[in-house]
């Protein structure tokens, strides 16, 4: 239980600190800001973490449909850690939401 509120906290740790590098941007396709869309996306964690069987639950995918596709982009491509970017962008799908696919640039190493 104790690891388990040590992950949220470092994840709650990263999720303030982007937004708060990304909240200068005024033309986004998440809205306001980049933070603001990562909160919601909070009932997803468990769906895209690394070899989750875990489905997507439904505030899960009307968070997916709210965002829309461009933004799911934009969150999938950014600097998440611990999220299996394959499973994440399988999301619309599994929450039979009907988008385009997202094209996933490859990180320099």
């Amino acid at each position: 239980m104790e690891n388990k509120a040590n992950t949220m906290a470092v994840l709650v740790a990263a999720v303030v600190v982007m937004g708060l590098l990304v909240q200068g941007t005024t033309t986004h396709p998440c809205g306001n800001t980049f933070f603001s869309a990562l909160v919601q996306l909070i009932p997803c964690r468990a769906s895209v973490a690394p070899f989750s069987p875990i489905p997507p639950n439904e505030a899960c995918c009307t968070a997916i449909r709210v965002l829309g596709q461009p933004c799911l982009c934009v969150l999938v491509n950014g600097p998440i850690s611990g999220v299996d970017r394959s499973m994440a962008m399988q999301l619309p799908e599994k929450c039979s939401v009907n988008f385009e696919p997202c094209e996933l640039v490859k990180k320099k190493e």
